[in-house]
């Protein structure tokens, strides 16, 4: 029985549905665990296929496509290391789901399987939906020491845990695809520590890290000793690879060796969230880069800057278009920015759109006095432009619209609403300018230093689509708002207990019902970075055709 156990883990980026990108990736990672010694190497949930699979899961060629790369990657094992490696396996029931199984890879073969026992099935998740459960947990035996093997969810109850130590697990190794928000990290460190202090065994989380459509994974991998205490602690936001080192004492299993690395927080993590999620959505969809409008206000500002740290300067084009409302501070600060990025900036006025339009409609809206139509009309054209530009230059258009925005219906559909992918569509107005605030004063990628000017952060926003317009003409201060919105969207909170927080009652309601009839708007919107606890799409999947409304006790 070894008294010594070197355990790499492997803090990777795979790609949903990319088995053979994955299996590479996985052969490469497992030949430098074995250049550094390793006995035991740890791979994320269902690396080989790539987590989240969704409705994928359920193709029987996709279960084989992965059991066979597995096959093939147990050949490398031959020599050492051995390895956990998370793939989709068929069920032997005929019929039956697949499982989410991790295969103990050692000596050049498969030589057993752990399958997902607790099925997550909330929020972004809908695992029951395409996997079965397995009915026990694991415990592979390697150099003589029994190493329980539960898969992300089922450490977050007691019982499969508990289960393994009855088995005699002596250390908790944990693959996991646990998805960003900004409680993460507290969340997963307090469930873990939580079956730490009940087992007595310590414990190896490693996290997958990269973008997934809505999601981005923010690895974090780290261990715990079996008193409780962080041992290790892998980057946030970035591929990483370590070694561990674990003796075997009087009183058990204890790490000796790991590294240490800072954890981002607040607006930072938020930002770097934005950054990797846009990075992994352009390059595995195979795009060469992207297009945005730039109009001078903060929103499309932020999003030029994520772009440019995401992509580079040089894979992102920005254009302005100017409509007769269009102020020449927008003009400046448009061109402001995109020179501080080194972006390029081209300038396009739709004014002849517009009148083009006016000509066409005008007969049809006799007796019609100018309203919201001509508004949108405008948002409408810069939309078509922007797509034209997209389809021509083969580029991905990023739609720029903030939480608050969207919350509210406050955006234009195929208008402004137009794009492949949204950073902001998480981050209420108030949160925005916050990010922006760190990134001024931050440059984490090396781009540009205090990209976005100070003018576009201290004036009033507004979609300049008549004289003199301001948001805060139709909607309240964002500060209000947003708190309004916190509490209708992530709280579920009556209407009561936000109006006693100091809100008048009529603008709840009002909020309410903003909300609640924007939900067609939102069916219909871009996907965009998850955030927070609550993001409209996966997480908030309220009916567009509603009768319900709250109301206020009078």
């Amino acid at each position: 029985m070894s008294t010594r156990l070197v355990i790499a883990a492997i803090q990777a980026n795979p790609t949903v549905g990319a088995i053979a990108h994955n299996e590479a990736l996985a052969r490469e990672r497992l030949a430098q665990a074995k250049a550094a010694g390793a006995d035991v190497a740890v791979f994320s949930e269902l690396f080989i296929n790539g987590y989240p699979p969704e409705d994928l899961a359920l193709k029987p060629a996709f279960w084989a496509a992965g059991k066979a790369a597995v096959e093939r990657l147990a050949l490398d094992t031959k020599d050492g290391p051995a390895a956990l490696v998370g793939v989709i396996w068929p069920n032997a029931k005929a019929g039956g789901r697949p499982h989410n199984a991790l295969a103990f890879l050692a000596e050049g073969e498969i030589k057993g399987l752990a399958i997902k026992g607790d099925l997550p099935n909330y929020g972004v998740f809908d695992e029951k939906r395409v996997f079965e459960a397995g009915a026990s947990a694991s415990v592979f035996e390697w150099k003589g020491v029994k190493l329980g093997a539960p898969i992300c969810e089922d450490i977050w109850s007691d019982a499969i845990c508990a289960d393994l130590k009855a088995k005699g697990a002596e250390i908790l190794l944990v693959p996991n695809g646990s998805p960003f928000r900004r409680t993460a990290d507290h969340e997963r460190m307090g469930v873990a520590k939580a079956r730490v202090a009940e087992t007595g065994m310590p414990m190896l989380y490693v996290n997958e890290v990269g973008g997934q459509d809505e999601l981005v994974f923010d690895g974090g991998s780290f261990a715990l000793s079996a008193q409780g205490e962080v041992v290790m602690r892998l980057p946030m936001f970035e591929e990483a690879f370590a070694l561990t080192i674990w003796e075997k004492g009087a009183d058990g299993w204890a790490c000796v060796e790991a590294p240490m690395a800072d954890w981002v927080s607040g607006p930072e993590e938020v930002y770097r969230a934005m950054v990797l999620g846009l990075r992994d959505y352009v390059n595995k969809s195979g795009f060469p880069g992207v297009l945005l409008g730039l109009s001078g206000g903060v929103d499309s500002a932020i999003s030029a800057v994520v772009a440019a740290d995401a992509l580079g300067p040089d894979r992102v084009r920005c254009f302005m278009l100017p409509s007769r409302y269009t102020s020449q501070d927008s003009l400046d600060d448009a061109e402001d920015c995109a020179k501080r990025l080194g972006v390029r900036l081209d300038e396009i006025s739709i004014v002849p759109a517009i009148d083009a339009f006016a000509q066409m409609l005008t007969p049809h809206f006799e007796g019609k006095a100018p309203d919201l139509t001509e508004e949108n009309i405008q948002a409408r054209a810069r939309g078509l432009s922007l797509m034209a530009l997209s389809n021509k230059l083969g580029l991905m258009l990023m739609t720029t619209g903030n939480k608050s925005e969207m919350a509210v219906g406050y955006a234009t559909l195929y208008g402004d609403m137009c794009g492949g992918y949204n950073v902001l569509k998480d981050i209420y107005k108030t949160e925005v300018y916050a990010v922006c605030d760190w990134r001024n004063a931050n440059d984490p990628y090396g781009v540009a230093a205090d990209p976005i000017p100070e003018r576009i952060l201290t004036k009033a926003p507004s979609a300049e689509l008549r004289p003199d317009q301001k948001d805060q003409d139709s909607l309240p201060e964002y500060a209000e708002l947003d708190a309004i919105l916190h509490g209708l969207v992530e709280e579920e909170a009556t209407l009561d207990e936000i109006v006693a927080r100091g809100h008048a009652p009529e603008t709840v309601e009002r909020i309410q019902r903003l909300l609640y009839n924007s939900e067609y708007k939102r069916r219909q919107a871009a996907p965009g970075v998850k955030v927070g606890a609550r993001a409209f799409g996966r997480d908030r999947r309220y009916p567009i055709v509603n009768g319900f409304r709250d109301v206020v006790s009078k």
